[in-house]
C-alpha cells in the first residue's frame, strides 16, 4: 500500500472508456478479437519454430522470442481490462497494478532491444553470409536474447519502483484502461521531475539508441543489396528484411508517440487509443506479417496443418 498524510490507497479505479459506453463495447469486442488472434498466431509461430528443423536458425529463434514477448505483453495489458468488463467492475488492487505495470514495461522494453538485435542478425546474414553461421552461433543467439530480457526486466523494475514509491494525493482514479506508467504518474502529488528524468533516460536508452542501431544496420544492408547484380538476389534480400522493417515501424512508431512526446501535450483519450494499438494491434500483426512475407514460415505452417488437421479448426 501507498500511504499519504490522510489516505491509504489499496486499489485503483480505471476510468477507461466509461464516458463513451457505446465505444466501450466496441473496444471490448475489438480487444477480445485482437487478443485471441494474437494468442493463436504467436503460439503457431512458436510451435513451428520448435517443431520444424528447417526453422532452427537464428532469425526464427529471435522470432519465437518476439512471439513469446507479444503473448505476455498483450496478456498483461488487455486481460485485466477484458476481465473487468465481463465482471462489471473497473478496479485493480495496488499489488495487481504494480504487477501489471511491471510486466507491460518489461515486455515492451525487451522488445525494443530484441528488435534491434534482429536487425543486427539481418545485417550479418546479408553482408557476411559466409561467416553468418559462425558469427551467429547458438551461444551468441542465446546471449543476445538473454541480454535483451535482462535489460528489459531491469529497466522496467527501475521505472515501476520509481513511480510506485511516490506519494499519491489520495486520488485512486486512473484515467486509462490499464496501469500505464504515465497515467499512474499523474496521481503523484509531489515533484516528479526526478522520476521523469529517470523515465526519459530509460526511454532514450530503449528507443532512439536501438533505432539508431537498426538504421545503421539497414544502411549497410541497403548498400550491400544495391551491389547485388541479379534481380532475384535483390528481391530475396529485400524480402528477408521487409517483415522486420514493417514490425519495427509499427512498434517504434506507437512507442515514440507514447513515451517521447512533449510533456505539454496531454491528450488522454488519444493516448488510450495509441495504447490499444501498442498493446493489441501490433502484437496481433507481428505473426501475420512474418507469415505472409516469409515462404519458409508459410511452408512450415502448411506442413503442421497437414500433420495435424485438427489445428485448422
Amino acid at each position: 500500500m501507498i500511504k499519504t498524510n490522510l489516505t491509504v490507497i489499496s486499489k485503483f479505479i480505471f476510468l477507461g472508456f466509461t464516458y463513451y459506453p457505446k465505444v466501450e463495447v466496441i473496444v471490448f469486442v475489438l480487444c477480445l478479437l485482437m487478443y485471441l488472434i494474437t494468442l493463436l498466431g504467436n503460439i503457431i509461430l512458436i510451435s513451428i519454430t520448435i517443431l520444424d528443423s528447417h526453422l532452427h536458425k537464428p532469425m526464427y529463434f529471435f522470432l519465437s522470442n518476439l512471439s513469446f514477448l507479444d503473448i505476455w505483453y498483450t496478456s498483461s495489458a488487455l486481460t485485466p481490462m477484458l476481465a473487468n468488463f465481463v465482471l462489471g467492475k473497473n478496479t485493480i488492487s495496488f499489488l495487481g497494478c504494480a504487477i501489471q505495470m511491471y510486466f507491460s514495461l518489461a515486455m515492451g522494453s525487451t522488445e525494443c532491444v530484441l528488435l534491434s538485435m534482429m536487425a543486427y542478425d539481418r545485417y550479418v546474414a546479408i553482408c557476411n553470409p559466409l561467416r553468418y553461421p559462425v558469427i551467429m552461433n547458438r551461444r551468441v543467439c542465446v546471449q543476445i536474447a538473454a541480454g535483451s530480457w535482462v535489460t528489459g526486466c531491469l529497466t522496467a523494475l527501475v521505472e515501476t519502483m520509481s513511480v510506485l514509491h511516490q506519494s499519491l494525493c489520495g486520488n485512486s482514479i486512473i484515467n486509462h484502461f490499464t496501469c500505464e506508467i504515465l497515467a499512474v504518474l499523474k496521481l503523484v502529488c509531489v515533484d516528479t521531475s526526478r522520476v521523469q528524468l529517470i523515465m526519459l533516460l530509460i526511454s532514450v536508452l530503449l528507443l532512439p539508441m536501438p533505432m539508431l542501431l537498426i538504421c545503421i544496420s539497414y544502411a549497410f544492408i541497403l548498400s550491400n543489396i544495391l551491389r547485388i547484380s541479379s534481380v532475384d538476389g535483390r528481391s530475396k534480400a529485400f524480402s528477408t528484411c521487409a517483415a522486420h522493417l514493417t514490425v519495427v515501424v509499427l512498434f517504434y512508431g506507437t512507442a515514440l508517440s507514447m513515451y517521447l512526446k512533449p510533456l505539454a501535450v496531454d491528450s488522454q483519450e488519444i493516448d488510450k487509443f495509441i495504447a490499444l494499438v501498442y498493446a493489441g494491434l501490433t502484437p496481433m500483426l507481428n505473426p501475420i506479417i512474418y507469415s505472409l512475407r516469409n515462404k519458409e514460415v508459410k511452408a512450415a505452417v502448411k506442413k503442421l496443418l497437414i500433420r495435424n488437421p485438427l489445428c485448422a479448426f
